[in-house]
Formats: C-alpha cells, sequence, structure tokens
C-alpha cells in the first residue's frame, strides 16, 4: 500500500452452502452428454482457496474431451473447464499469499465449469478490476498460448510475414493482434464468412480450403514466411512447412480430431510428433535450411503467470481485444459446445456461472 493512497475497496462477494456445475458424462452429442449438477460448495483444503467463478472459458480441447480424444483425457464422468477468472471467497490452511475478495485467475485444465472450483493457491494469478470477467478469461489458456508461441518459440522480428491458420478463432484472433501489435505482417486463414473478422484484426485473409495454399502464399510472400502457427496438425503439417522461408519456425499447437473414433485419444496428435522427431534429425543434419518445426502444449508454471500478467496488462491498455463470441448460462454449456463444434462463429464462448 502506498502512504496517503488507500487500497481499493473489493465489491462483496456473495456466497452461498450450493454448489452448481455442469458434467461431462461420456462421448457423444453435447445435449446428451453434457448436463447440469448440484451439490455443496467445496471447502479449501491446505494450501488451496475456494474460488466464486465469473467466467469459466470453453475451448476446443471440451470438444475434444467430450470424444475422448484429448491428449489428457479425465475420466467419464467430469466437470469440464479448462480455465476460470473469479473471487476467492475461502483460503485453507497454510495460505498466506492470497486473500478472500482476491479476484483471480487459473488454469485447473478441467472443473471450472462450476459456481465454486477449489484450487491450488500457488496457481493463481492476480486479475485487474478493470477487466471485463469474460475478456480476462480469453486472455488465460488461449492468451498465454498465443504469447508463448510468439514470443518464446518462433523467431520472428518486427517487419517479418507469419501466416496464422483459424485467425478467427480464440487463439487465432489473439494470436493475429499479438503478431500485429509486434509489427509483423499476418496472413491469416478463415472460412470467407469470417474474412472480415480477420480483417479487422490487422491481416490478410486467406481461404484455408484454397487449393495449392503454399503456392498461393508464396505469391504474397516469395521467400516464404517467417513461422506458420498450425492448429490443424495431420498432413496440412506438410503444407505449412512448405510455406516456411529458411530459418523459419512451423509451431503445431493441436491436431484436428475429426474422423477419429471416441477413444483414440493419442492418434491426432502422432502425425505432429512423427513430422517434429524427423524434422528434428534432419535440422540437426543440416537439411533443412534452418528451418524447424515445433510442438506446443500450455502449462502451468513461472512463465505462465507472468505472460498472463503481461496480457492482462495488454487487455487493460486497449492493445488487446479479446473476442467474445458468445456468453452463456451455465446450464447452456451444451449450445456453447456445439458451436464450437459446428465451427462458425469468431472468438471465444464464455459460461458465466
Amino acid at each position: 500500500m502506498t502512504a496517503g493512497v488507500p487500497e481499493p475497496v473489493k465489491p462483496p462477494v456473495a456466497v452461498d452452502d450450493t454448489n452448481a456445475f455442469v458434467r461431462m458424462t461420456g462421448s457423444g452429442d453435447p445435449e446428451q452428454h453434457i448436463v447440469l449438477g448440484e451439490g455443496a460448495r467445496p471447502t479449501a483444503g491446505r494450501g488451496n482457496v475456494v474460488v466464486r467463478v465469473e467466467a469459466a472459458g470453453v475451448s476446443y480441447a471440451e470438444v475434444q474431451m467430450l470424444g475422448h480424444l484429448h491428449p489428457f483425457p479425465p475420466a467419464f464422468p467430469f466437470v469440464p473447464g479448462y480455465d476460470l477468472v473469479g473471487r476467492v471467497v475461502e483460503t485453507g490452511p497454510g495460505v498466506t499469499d492470497r486473500r478472500v475478495g482476491e479476484r483471480v485467475a487459473a488454469m485447473p485444465r478441467h472443473g471450472a465449469w462450476a459456481r465454486y472450483v477449489q484450487a491450488p493457491a500457488k496457481t493463481l494469478v492476480p486479475v485487474p478490476e478493470e477487466l471485463d470477467a469474460a475478456s480476462a478469461v480469453a486472455l488465460i489458456t488461449n492468451g498465454v498460448t498465443a504469447w508463448q508461441m510468439l514470443h518464446r518459440l518462433a523467431r520472428v522480428q518486427p517487419g517479418d510475414t507469419v501466416l496464422v491458420h483459424g485467425a478467427g478463432g480464440g487463439v487465432g484472433s489473439l494470436l493475429t493482434q499479438l503478431a500485429v501489435h509486434h509489427g509483423l505482417r499476418v496472413l491469416g486463414t478463415a472460412s470467407p464468412g469470417k474474412h472480415d473478422a480477420v480483417r479487422a484484426l490487422g491481416a490478410e485473409p486467406l481461404d484455408y480450403r484454397t487449393p495449392g495454399l503454399p503456392g498461393v502464399v508464396r505469391e504474397r510472400a516469395p521467400g516464404g514466411v517467417r513461422a506458420v502457427f498450425d492448429h490443424i496438425g495431420g498432413r496440412g503439417l506438410d503444407e505449412s512447412w512448405a510455406m516456411l522461408a529458411p530459418g523459419g519456425t512451423l509451431v503445431s499447437y493441436d491436431s484436428s480430431v475429426a474422423g477419429y473414433e471416441p477413444g483414440q485419444w493419442f492418434r491426432p496428435h502422432v502425425p505432429a510428433l512423427r513430422r517434429t522427431v524427423r524434422r528434428w534429425v534432419a535440422r540437426h543434419l543440416g537439411l533443412t535450411g534452418g528451418r524447424r518445426m515445433s510442438m506446443y502444449y500450455v502449462k502451468p508454471g513461472k512463465d505462465f503467470g507472468a505472460d498472463l500478467t503481461t496480457l492482462f496488462r495488454l487487455a487493460a491498455e486497449g492493445v488487446l481485444r479479446p473476442e467474445i463470441a458468445a456468453r452463456h448460462a451455465l446450464d447452456a454449456a451444451p449450445a456453447a459446445v456445439r458451436a464450437l463444434l459446428d465451427g462458425r462463429t469468431v472468438g471465444k464462448h464464455v459460461l458465466l456461472p
């Protein structure tokens, strides 16, 4: 606390003894296997806090989990929800660095689709009061993914050209904004219905279904692009590789699960893993012209907290404008997942418990 400046007054946090949550019961249609439930509010164990959730994110990870195709699948039934923003309503024994009323973000990877969530205190990141809850939650998994791929994996400098696949999506829209802010020229693939939105983000839109897409990209960037960010995986990674300039980086950060049977949770990611290993060997033999390929998966840790804090600052300053596709009540979680399955929205779907 600065001398003479009072600490901000936190809004009161309403607390009750009942918890509401969403449970995923099995593989199949979201309308059948995503159901609302009730139970007792959790209590904070040692080193943990209880958070009253303001907003929880809906992501492609839940689509993968619904198909039992996520690379780290929890056992059914479980409460989904990769990320959340809320207020601490209870601290457990041993917690000294968090206080009741504090606004925080967390990435539990599942369990966030609830009114109250217990979380380890050490994993929480403070959230500025001025940020809208839905905008803040859009920056957790999606924002840190975008930031770390751009600034910790890709070797890019202002003036470089990069290609963002899915530039209208939750990660892609933030990645595009961050890249433009960094002074990069961005080519962004998206379905034609999203081209205006991609253009508004500062990118040059391309239809991802265009035949001979690598050739089209080469027409725009004759020397190739400095980085490609690929969320599709599979054979499309070979096209992404073909677009790279010498010394460029291909980052694979997800894989489409279309066409795979429930339970084949590792198979969608095998093509990316094989190509990453093969190109790692080729690069060390001097056979790739300096090009390299990396697989990325967001995870908690020191860098996660620091990078999320930076993203919150950029949003508070107006540099980042998280795209919110829709805000849903907790009982509308099946509709939110269905919207992702249909693939016609721009930005992040958010639950407001």
